[in-house]
């Protein structure tokens, strides 16, 4: 090298030094960070079904919260492991199907909504082995498993999105990307809009989780992998989240895409590949297109939580109940009265102002009609709110440990300090105070369930609401081949006459405590009555 370009070049790589040391290229993020995860096409295998055909149509699920449901080691978090130990109480109860809250590898080792990686758990619950063990076991009871799928976004910690921002590895277009700063207001008035290292990506929930582009071909063949990865490891099906937002096309264009339907329709291909799974979505304001046969073919039905939270809470029939439990679709659709959601209101306990002859008789409303129905782990006690360590938003509120015993330390969900402070009513609601004792909210619950496992027109029959001369009551038939049934629910904080001829004309067999059948009957105060034509 010529010594007279010793100085230019050092000035060169002096340059080069320093434009490196302040590009946007992290040290724990080296290029390629999305080759240490699993991107390989997987194939349907281990097809088959370890439970009984259309499992799902006579299933009462249970939709629990890992970090919140049981922790086996004292880490204060909840677990596999614990969760596992736990299925001789689901299983007594009569639940059939367990829905878990996401269980992936995640950003925000929270609620999980932010998955870093769709083939692996996240190791706060314990290894894959220890899934896999709670799968078998909860096969071995009958119960069937869904897990929480999230294919609109990823967390933004993602390695794929790492790469997609960093645009390496071939994953820019993975995402959601313009080089300009567009304003597309989300439902918080927040622009779904968020600058990254070239450019700006859409995320319309957080800007922590970026939205994919589900546009790209390669992308939905990954999580059509994702899915045949879990399907092949047992798992019984799926809960969609946020089926709403999967694309957009503009500033008011934003949510309820024509294409939505059309990926959800491949996701269930894929789901065909396999023997009597379940797939249920979750989309609030379009609840009844997306359980439709064009959309997800089950859905979470918004609108009739409502009319069955307010016919229980103000003692008379409210909105569209007996209309939309009429509807032949509800026969596929989810059913529930409170969720993980605070947007979805607060625990059935609080919204019933404490009061648990109301609640019962919302509990009896959607457990006993037609539909598939979810309980909120915790609802069948009357578990309340947390309030205090750990509840930074009304969210964490809904998600405490769950209240196993009366310890006001640690509620018997774990022998350390539990991740987050305890529902508010744990000395009263709880399970080891209620399992054996008779007429409690637990008990109800369990005599629910173990009526409508009993009679298969509760199970899966057609419903048609009967007039009642009472707008204090709702009644209906659930009618399955030859066998019939007559519920009948009061409301009101008063007796009740009930007149119908569906009781005059013929012979009926009373399957609950309360008045024999006949013409004219008069329903107690806040109970519900379930008659069988013999």
């Amino acid at each position: 090298m010529e010594p007279a370009m010793r100085p230019v070049l050092c000035l060169i790589a002096a340059a080069l030094i320093t434009a490196c040391s302040s590009a946007p290229v992290a040290v724990d993020s080296p290029p390629g960070a999305s080759a240490k995860l699993d991107l390989s096409p997987v194939t349907a295998n281990h097809k088959g079904s370890a439970l009984p055909a259309n499992w799902h149509k006579d299933a009462v699920f249970m939709q629990i919260y890992v970090r919140g449901y049981k922790d086996s080691d004292g880490d204060g978090v909840g677990d596999f492991k614990g969760l596992t130990g736990q299925l001789d109480y689901l299983e007594w109860l009569g639940v059939k199907g367990i829905w878990l809250m996401p269980m992936m590898a995640s950003q925000d080792r929270d609620h999980g909504y932010a998955v870093t990686d769709y083939r692996s758990v996240e190791p706060d619950y314990g290894s894959m082995e220890d899934f896999k063990t709670f799968l078998a076991e909860a096969h071995k009871r009958g119960i069937g498993v869904i897990i929480d799928y999230v294919m609109n976004h990823s967390a933004k910690q993602n390695p794929l999105f790492i790469d997609s921002d960093l645009n390496q590895a071939g994953k820019r277009d993975w995402y959601v990307w313009t080089n300009e700063m567009l304003n597309w207001p989300n439902w918080s008035s927040e622009n779904a809009w968020r600058p990254g290292s070239n450019g700006s990506y859409y995320a319309v929930f957080w800007d922590q989780m970026p939205d994919f582009n589900l546009r790209n071909g390669d992308v939905l063949e990954y999580h059509k992998s994702n899915m045949r990865y879990w399907l092949n490891l047992g798992v019984d099906g799926f809960r969609f989240d946020a089926v709403g937002t999967l694309v957009e096309n503009g500033r008011n264009a934003m949510f309820n895409q024509r294409e939505n339907a059309d990926i959800m329709l491949q996701m269930r291909e894929v789901l065909a590949e396999y023997d009597n799974r379940y797939l249920v979505c979750e989309m609030p304001d379009n609840a009844e297109f997306a359980g439709s046969p064009r959309f997800c073919g089950s859905a979470f039905h918004f609108p009739m939580r409502a009319a069955i939270l307010g016919s229980a809470r103000f003692g008379h029939v409210k909105g569209n109940l007996a209309s939309g439990y009429d509807s032949a679709q509800t026969q596929n659709m989810g059913m529930f009265l409170a969720n993980h959601d605070g947007f979805a209101g607060d625990r059935v306990m609080v919204q019933m102002g404490g009061n648990e002859q109301r609640y019962r008789t919302a509990a009896a409303t959607y457990l006993l009609s037609a539909g598939v129905p979810f309980i909120y782990y915790g609802e069948e006690i009357g578990m309340g709110h947390s309030v205090g360590h750990g509840v930074q938003y009304k969210d964490h509120a809904l998600r405490g440990p769950m209240s196993w015993a009366p310890d006001k330390a640690t509620a018997g969900f774990t022998n350390g300090k539990p991740f987050r402070a305890l529902a508010v009513n744990v000395d009263s609601h709880n399970v080891e105070s209620q399992q054996w004792q008779d007429n409690s909210l637990l008990q109800s619950y369990r005599a629910l369930i173990a009526l409508r496992n009993s009679e298969a027109a509760l199970r899966h029959g057609s419903q048609r609401s009967v007039p009642t001369g009472s707008d204090k009551i709702y009644a209906f038939t659930r009618t399955a081949g030859s066998d019939e049934l007559l519920v009948a629910i009061n409301y009101s904080d008063q007796a009740q006459p009930l007149a119908t001829s569906v009781l005059a004309a013929g012979q009926w067999q009373t399957l609950t405590d309360g008045p024999a059948a006949k013409a004219t009957v008069t329903l107690p105060p806040y109970s519900y009555h379930v008659w069988k034509r013999q």
